[in-house]
């Protein structure tokens, strides 16, 4: 795995990087797999005043990346709730509201609103294997926070859900969708049921160190070195 890891992060070397989603999603890679980068300070470059693009994914994103850093995100912070709609979530989008709930979960922030918002509005709308994956990290991580454990019926039968749709080869047809399912369920937990899926994302690298389609994308690349670096981990 080392010279595939060292493929991916050469490859990357060789982009150049422009948005606040690449930069972000780099910055944990990097983290996971200990690769000194200025990716941070670039970053921050992109920030205004106290927001990225005044977007509340793309901000919590950037959160999301930057929280183990000395960075004060408390006005980050305080900019994501800000933008918060009095029924929990953030502009009725189940995508803002999981990505802002993720990153305000990360820097300590307990949402139970939001959460519940999200439970009660599952249904056949948001039944994806991608976006069910993302409400799943998301309440685990809001949970994390306390004692309680309120959503672990929904998110073991939602889990369950999402293995039984995974494809004969051991993937959800996407990059993208996948390394979301994955690092879901090893989040909650359902490691040793993932051995067929890991194999499935190595197998797919591309020849030139990169993850997706043509000649790689930057964002599945760093998203599979941000799901097999939590599979190292582990």
């Amino acid at each position: 795995m080392e010279e595939m890891i060292q493929n991916a992060f050469g490859w990357i070397r060789e982009q150049e990087l422009t948005t606040a989603k690449e930069l972000s999603r780099l910055i944990t890679a990097c983290e996971l797999w200990g690769v000194e980068n200025d990716f941070p300070t670039k970053l921050i470059h992109l920030k205004s005043e106290n927001n990225w693009d005044n977007s509340i994914r793309e901000t919590a994103r950037a959160c999301s990346s930057l929280v183990s850093s000395n960075l004060d995100l408390e006005e980050c912070g305080q900019w994501l709730l800000s933008k918060r709609e009095n029924n929990g979530s953030w502009q009725n989008d189940v995508y803002d509201t999981t990505y802002a709930l993720i990153a305000l979960a990360e820097m300590g922030i307990h949402e139970m609103k939001g959460c519940n918002w999200l439970v009660e509005n599952y249904g056949e709308k948001w039944e994806h294997v991608g976006t069910t994956s993302l409400i799943i990290t998301t309440l685990v991580k809001q949970e994390d926070l306390t004692n309680e454990k309120p959503f672990a019926d929904f998110i073991e039968e939602r889990a369950k859900w999402i293995l039984s749709e995974r494809d004969k080869d051991g993937g959800w047809k996407f990059i993208s969708t996948s390394n979301l399912v994955i690092q879901a369920l090893a989040i909650v937990g359902l490691k040793e049921e993932l051995d067929t899926s890991l194999k499935w994302l190595m197998s797919r690298q591309n020849s030139n160190g990169s993850w997706g389609k043509n000649e790689g994308d930057i964002t599945a690349t760093a998203l599979s070195l941000i799901t097999l670096g939590y599979a190292h981990r582990q």
